[in-house]
């Protein structure tokens, strides 16, 4: 479908809908990127709706307008699933900021799509709740974006991730027409599960206006520790002998050497040892409501590693200390970007396999001549494997490169694994969506995005 440029006729029609329409080009700017590589992909307008009214008027006006809309949330996603490819307009949600409810009886939140993750999570816990899913960004990106990409995080090894919490949506349709997804429930197996649908849609089915969470008691202590290991294959095996022994962590997070120097050098910090042996950390944090179990748990999982060739094992003794390790966690990505042009990819297979799929990255690295920097939720099989540039030149880079990542998906999916944990498909992964599914798999998604969407509007270009 043939989109059309937007007119002066139509930014009035937007301004008569809401004030907060921008044409100036700091706005513009503002939403021409995301946390995506380098892209950039200027729209035409940006608008900033603050209620379900406002944005139903304008979806049913681009609708019978032909005018491309990008839903757009914090701008933190790794797959350019936010990024006006086609122009048009962003739909910026920031406006929709607010939670609306908090009903502790029955352990549930609703909130509107623009409140930041982090700030949800502070809120409900001042009330003795817990909203578990925690991605890396959490102190800025948006819940609405969350649920659009079914956002994970370090918590999902034990609690799950954005799908097991999300009960009911309000949604504006691409026509203008608003619908609830589903029911308020714990249970629900009535007709199709619109919900889960919509959760992990990446934008493409409908706009976010409302969300129902489901949250479960606070829990009240943790113990962290940071394991230092002399193979990154014997790290990555360490995951499921933890598991197979019985205990499930709340976090277990995998950072090879270069990943842990390189956010250590991004923060400033030499908080951390590491000896020239080191080849990879887990960071590994068990939580729950009694210490003297919580005690027991990290004395049996401390005897566990210890059957592995590891260094000294560090106990986070403070609240300070835990938090300066959850940071150099959370900052590897950005640390990344800041040394080089890259590309983040999301692999993902099942636990066990994790020791063979770093193995694999590491001989692609070796053979297409690019450096890889891995790391991630490994008690989720979740490998974040970051592709910097460094010395390769601009041929090996823009045309060797997606040859060794198509070598690494392949294998990826011959392990049982797929293209993307938690990063989701947008703009740069849908080249490789050809490998994860078969032709007959990509025809069912295309025809269930027509349902919904059959002028073909809603963020276009993504995923297929």
């Amino acid at each position: 479908m043939p989109f059309r440029k937007i007119t002066q006729e139509d930014i009035t029609f937007f301004k008569s809908v809401t004030t907060y329409v921008f044409t100036d080009s700091e706005q513009l700017n503002r939403c021409a990127s995301d946390e995506t590589e380098d892209l950039h992909y200027t729209p035409e307008v940006v608008i900033q709706p603050s209620t379900v009214e406002e944005v139903s008027k304008i979806m049913k006006y681009c609708n019978e307008q032909t005018i491309p809309v990008t839903p757009r949330g914090a701008g933190t996603g790794l797959s350019g699933g936010a990024l006006a490819i086609f122009g048009g307009l962003v739909l910026d949600m920031k406006r929709f900021n607010k939670i609306l409810q908090l009903d502790k009886r029955n352990f549930q939140v609703t909130t509107e799509p623009g409140v930041i993750t982090q700030e949800l999570q502070e809120y409900v816990k001042a009330e003795g709740l817990f909203y578990p899913p925690d991605p890396a960004s959490k102190g800025s990106c948006f819940i609405g974006g969350n649920v659009s990409e079914n956002s994970g995080g370090p918590k999902a090894v034990k609690y799950g991730v954005v799908k097991d919490y999300v009960l009911n949506i309000e949604m504006v349709l691409s026509n203008g027409e608003v619908i609830w997804t589903g029911a308020n429930v714990l249970k629900n197996a009535t007709g199709y599960n619109l919900t889960q649908l919509v959760v992990g849609s990446e934008g493409t089915l409908g706009i976010i206006t409302k969300i129902v969470l489901r949250l479960i008691p606070a829990v009240k202590h943790d113990i962290l520790m940071l394991v230092p290991f002399r193979s990154a294959e014997e790290a990555c095996a360490t995951v499921n002998a933890i598991f197979l022994a019985g205990y499930t962590p709340s976090a277990l997070e995998f950072m090879e050497r270069d990943a842990l120097v390189w956010s250590m050098q991004y923060v400033q910090t030499t908080s951390i040892q590491l000896p020239g042996d080191i080849e990879a950390h887990l960071l590994i944090e068990v939580d729950g409501n009694d210490m003297d179990v919580l005690y027991k748990e990290a004395e049996a999982i401390t005897e566990i590693v210890q059957g592995f060739d590891i260094g000294e094992v560090l106990f986070a003794d403070s609240h300070e200390q835990k938090q300066m390790l959850w940071n150099l966690r959370r900052k590897v990505g950005e640390a990344v970007k800041s040394n080089s042009v890259y590309k983040e990819e999301d692999t993902v297979v099942p636990r066990a396999e994790l020791p063979e799929l770093l193995s694999t990255v590491k001989r692609i690295s070796k053979k297409y001549g690019f450096q890889s920097i891995c790391y991630g939720h490994a008690g989720d099989g979740n490998l974040h494997v970051n592709i910097v540039k460094a010395g390769m030149s601009d041929e090996e880079w823009n045309t060797g490169l997606t040859e060794g990542i198509k070598e690494l998906f392949k294998e990826v999916v011959r392990m049982g694994g797929t293209i993307s944990g938690e990063h989701g498909i947008g703009l740069v992964q849908k080249p490789y969506m050809d490998i994860a599914f078969s032709p007959l798999q990509i025809q069912l998604m295309r025809q269930i995005k027509n349902v919904f969407d059959p002028v073909g509007i809603l963020n276009p270009g993504k995923i297929f």
